[in-house]
Order: C-alpha cells, then sequence, then structure tokens
C-alpha cells in the first residue's frame, strides 16, 4: 500500500491542476491557450501539473482593501481594487451587502416606504 502512496500523490496533483485550468476564464491565463495547458498537464504529468502551477495560470485576484477594511474602489457594484493591482479585473460584482449604491438604494426604498405608510395613516 505504501508504494501506491506516490502514485496517488501525483494522481491527485494531476487532477486538481487540470481542475484549476479548467475552471480558469482565458484571462487568467498566461503563456498558451486552455486547450493546450490541458493537453500538457495530461500529457506530460508529474511535469505538466507542475509546469501549469509555475508558468501556466496567473494568481487570483484578491480583494484589495484600504486600511479601514473597505474596498479600495467601487464603480456600480464592481471592485477595481488598488490602483495598479489585478483585483477586480475580472468585473465581478460585489455582494449586494459590499455594494455602497445598492444600500443607499435601499435604504431609499425603505424611507420612501415609511413616508408613504405614514402619509396614509
Amino acid at each position: 500500500m505504501l508504494r501506491l502512496l506516490p502514485l496517488l500523490l501525483i494522481l491527485a496533483f494531476t487532477v486538481y491542476a487540470l481542475i484549476d485550468c479548467l475552471a480558469r476564464d482565458e484571462e487568467e491565463i498566461r503563456a498558451l491557450p486552455k486547450v493546450i495547458w490541458v493537453l500538457i498537464i495530461l500529457l506530460f504529468t508529474p511535469l505538466g501539473p507542475i509546469a501549469w502551477f509555475l508558468a501556466g495560470r496567473a494568481p487570483r485576484a484578491s480583494a484589495q482593501t484600504a486600511p479601514g477594511g473597505a474596498p479600495d474602489d467601487v464603480v456600480g457594484g464592481y471592485s477595481l481594487g488598488a490602483p495598479g493591482s489585478s483585483a477586480g479585473r475580472s468585473g465581478r460584482p460585489l455582494a449586494p451587502d459590499d455594494d455602497p449604491e445598492f444600500l443607499r438604494r435601499l435604504d431609499e426604498q425603505q424611507r420612501k416606504q415609511r413616508r408613504d405608510e405614514t402619509e396614509e395613516r
């Protein structure tokens, strides 16, 4: 059983690299197209997955926060990250409770609803 451990680790590493490659958008992949990386990962195990992690994938954009803990720049619910950083470049929207514009509109709607209820009485 102990002799199978290295083989299982290589197989798990290859499967992880393959899933990671397939889950990324084309903009997040460096050097070669996604299809070529999939072939390299599958055909050149274990060197293919190692090459993928070293040269093929760009690091995922992490949320950049200002010293106060809020995103540096938010426009229309989309985080732009710090100037010069790659955060938010994928154009993913913030969660509604993190979007100041959404919260402002929600507050306005609630105030209007309260005003309307007060006027009806």
